[in-house]
């Protein structure tokens, strides 16, 4: 990798100069050997994005571009405009295969731009699209973008999109079915981070059982800080069948729930998930009796699980399964339980069982549920 990097030096770009043509961008633009840019950290302005478009489009080579925070200070209008030019450079890169975009305020108002490189550059197998600010209605038409990317490279023949990190986006519900035809679209989908973003239960569902499911080769599924409740971890139970290589699945502070706790741990009692390493469970109102189940799984169903979060649930760190836990790791030579020290109490009503209310409530969910599962040939 031969790597040109200006990240962190907090520089303020309204033009190039000539002088910083040669002093800062010397090695850019006359190495056509760079396989790596890094600008993040930095402020870019319209003329300056012109220029660095014009050099980014003659590094056939490139193959990688940090662009993360890179319009600290800009106005909004300035945003989309500068955006386009340096999209419009890397579109001229055949090699380029990741491209971060991170930290970056887009919003609504730099869409355009966005969607039109996101669909057409068929070289893109690694999106890092993390705290942007979409929104449901831009993250929907991100979403589209990549459905019609899909179809492109179908056409150019072209290696398949394996990565899309787009967390603190506010995706919401509005913008599921659209993901989902996004993910369904892109099959081969290898790592998938969605995390904070205010995704609700049935949203939840409509993504897995439409969406992630088709991607039988996920190995890291982050979702952590959505809503998913009975209804979501029930959708969530039958999905993993699909995925057999799991490797990392994040579900801290999702409200699992307790018989959501109960259906995951089942889940993963009748499928193989063998290459599990990293299981991520805080803060779901998870109960004893899964956890106990949990811990059964990891001494015959989890032989690589390496890290283990379970702090924020609702049983107690005293209890003989936390030591039982923490023993079979020791025996295994690795493996490591967060500090459960933030533990949340059952009241004496929640200690009574749940209310039949509650439970018809959760027959009623598992009700839609077989039904999208029918619908979605699960």
């Amino acid at each position: 990798m031969v790597l040109f990097s200006i990240q962190g030096k907090t520089l303020k770009f309204d033009d190039i100069t000539p002088e910083q043509q040669k002093e800062i961008f010397g090695d850019l633009k006359d190495n056509d050997a760079v396989t790596e840019v890094a600008f993040s950290g930095n402020t870019i302005g319209p003329e300056a994005a012109k220029w660095l478009g014009g050099v980014l489009a003659e590094k056939k080579n490139l193959e990688v571009a940090e662009l993360s925070d890179i319009f600290v200070g800009r106005m909004k209008d300035e945003i989309p405009i500068a955006l386009k030019y340096l999209l419009d450079g890397l579109l001229q890169c055949p090699n380029l295969h990741t491209v971060k975009l991170s930290d970056n305020a887009f919003g609504p108002t730099a869409q355009e731009p966005l969607i039109d490189f996101l669909s057409r550059h068929t070289p893109l197998q690694h999106l890092y699209l993390h705290n942007n600010g979409l929104g449901p209605q831009t993250g929907a038409k991100i979403a589209g973008a990549l459905k019609n990317l899909a179809a492109n490279k179908k056409k150019a023949n072209a290696k398949p999109l394996r990565t899309i990190i787009c967390g603190r986006n506010r995706l919401e519900n509005g913008s599921m079915e659209a993901w989902a035809e996004a993910f369904q679209s892109n099959p081969h989908l290898e790592v998938v981070r969605m995390v904070q973003n205010g995704i609700r239960p049935e949203g939840i569902e409509h993504l897995l059982i439409h969406g992630l499911s088709h991607c039988t080769k996920l190995r890291i599924l982050d979702l952590q800080d959505n809503t998913f409740t009975h209804r979501g971890t029930s959708a969530l139970a039958v999905a993993l069948a699909k995925w057999p290589g799991l490797q990392e699945l994040g579900m801290n502070d999702c409200l699992l729930s307790a018989p959501g706790g109960i259906a995951l741990m089942e889940s993963f009692a009748k499928n193989s998930h063998k290459e599990l390493e990293i299981l991520r469970l805080q803060y779901n109102e998870i109960e004893l009796p899964a956890v106990q189940q949990l811990s059964e799984l990891i001494e015959e169903r989890f032989p690589k699980l390496k890290l283990l979060e379970l702090n924020g649930n609702r049983f107690s760190e005293d209890d003989d399964v936390v030591d039982e836990i923490r023993a079979l790791f020791s025996n295994r030579g690795f493996g490591e339980l967060d500090e459960l020290d933030d533990m949340e109490e059952l009241t004496d009503e929640e200690e009574e069982g749940e209310s039949e209310e509650e439970s018809e409530k959760e027959e009623d969910e598992d009700d839609e549920l077989a039904k999208a599962m029918a619908k979605a040939s699960i």
